[in-house]
């Protein structure tokens, strides 16, 4: 016979949601799109409980499913919504829909904050916004672009026609490329050396190297920060709402604006920067900076700022900034957003959880829950909060290693 309560969800999962409403009210959510909450309940079944512990991550992919399966955590914290649209539907066809149906089969509930997180004081937007008023040990490093090689003649050599001197190929050494016929040049193009795609190193995932970890200090340079949009309609959250915008007292180098950000998400070996194109990015000072995690455009796009600082801009959107004279900085999607649950999240949650969890006990209790292997999970006192360490943004970085060429392959004719 199922031993499955079908009414009632883990006591424990209760007191989860419950914590998560504590921090991260969903009236500070933006309804007008987002789907916050409890998005997947599932029924309890003491005799075949799951430990008391949550998983944080940014994306439910079938990796972190598999995660929690595997780990037998009871609840999934996902800052994305796996459900953002009514379904009609639940079957495994759906790879998303799957991931929920094995979950639930599991015992496993899934809850999403989403942008209650980013309005929240003290969440993701004030967690960014710190990161760019940090300040590095002293001297900051006097960060600048590479210097770039010198052009060829046939480039820099105008003239009217500029059509007479064809534009040499960047990725075949020069002198190669003048004496190979144009098939083996193509042959040889295909001989480098790429790394395999790269990702932030996360406190917690593959372990950033201590002095890097305590070089930034965080929001000690002097500034004012705003909310851009605020949210003043849920009690107890003062200073909420979506994006920030941080006006320095001194104007800071954008250089150490770049310095400070890679530090502070986990060191990405690159992210793309937008400037003017008449200006150099070490020439660049920044005064005031207007900062939303995840997709900025629609929270961003009123603001007059010297630093667009987001997780991503689309190209007319980069390009409508850095026409106006602004700077943009972005780090792909979720990586301004997954840092925050090893450095803020993780310790929050657990603490407000552990209280939770002391006084749900007590309050099942209270109720006379009667049932066997119910009483046994209410006297596990433990509570576990752990980061994902699958989850990850789709985008990684590909690096170029070697600038070796290769021989051509012989035969080849032009």
């Amino acid at each position: 016979m199922s031993t499955y309560t079908t009414d009632k969800a883990s006591p424990f999962t209760g007191a989860v949601v419950n914590s998560m409403r504590k921090l991260y009210p969903e009236a500070l959510a933006d309804k007008s799109f987002d789907n916050t909450g409890l998005l997947l309940e599932a029924p309890f079944d003491p005799i075949r409980r799951q430990m008391n512990s949550v998983l944080l991550t940014v994306d439910l992919t079938k990796a972190v499913a598999d995660e929690a399966i595997e780990n037998n955590h009871c609840v999934v914290v996902a800052y994305h919504p796996i459900i953002f649209r009514g379904l009609k539907s639940l079957t495994l066809a759906d790879s998303q829909q799957q991931s929920l149906l094995r979950l639930a089969l599991e015992g496993i509930s899934v809850y999403s904050p989403h942008t209650a997180v980013d309005a929240a004081p003290g969440g993701l937007g004030d967690w960014l916004a710190d990161i760019l008023t940090g300040t590095l040990s002293e001297p900051e490093p006097a960060t600048r672009t590479a210097k770039q090689p010198e052009a060829t003649s046939s480039v820099t050599d105008s003239s009217d026609d500029q059509t007479s001197n064809p534009v040499e190929d960047p990725f075949v050494e020069k002198d190669v490329q003048e004496n190979t016929p144009k098939q083996e040049l193509q042959r040889m193009s295909l001989a480098r050396s790429y790394s395999r795609p790269t990702y932030p190193n996360h406190k917690g995932k593959e372990k950033v190297k201590e002095k890097e970890q305590s070089d930034l200090t965080p929001s000690s340079a002097s500034h004012k920060r705003t909310v851009i949009h605020p949210v003043t309609d849920v009690e107890g959250f003062s200073n909420a709402g979506m994006g920030r915008l941080v006006t320095f007292t001194h104007p800071q180098p954008l250089t150490h604006l770049i310095e400070r950000i890679a530090r502070g998400v986990g060191n990405p070996k690159g992210f793309p920067v937008a400037i003017p194109q008449s200006r150099q990015v070490e020439d660049i000072h920044i005064t005031t900076a207007a900062i939303c995690a995840g997709s900025g455009g629609d929270v961003l796009k009123a603001v007059d700022a010297d630093l667009l600082f987001t997780g991503e801009l689309s190209h007319h959107e980069a390009l409508a900034a850095t026409e106006r004279g602004a700077s943009v900085i972005t780090l792909f999607h979720s990586n301004t957003e997954r840092g925050f649950l090893h450095s803020v999240m993780k310790e929050k949650l657990s603490k407000v959880l552990r209280e939770e969890w002391k006084r749900v006990r007590t309050e099942v209790k209270d109720e006379g829950v009667n049932g066997e292997g119910w009483e046994e999970a209410l006297e596990d006192e433990g509570v576990l909060v752990e980061v994902s360490e699958r989850d990850r943004d789709p985008f990684g970085i590909v690096i170029l290693q070697s600038e070796q060429v290769g021989r051509p392959i012989t035969g080849a004719k032009g």
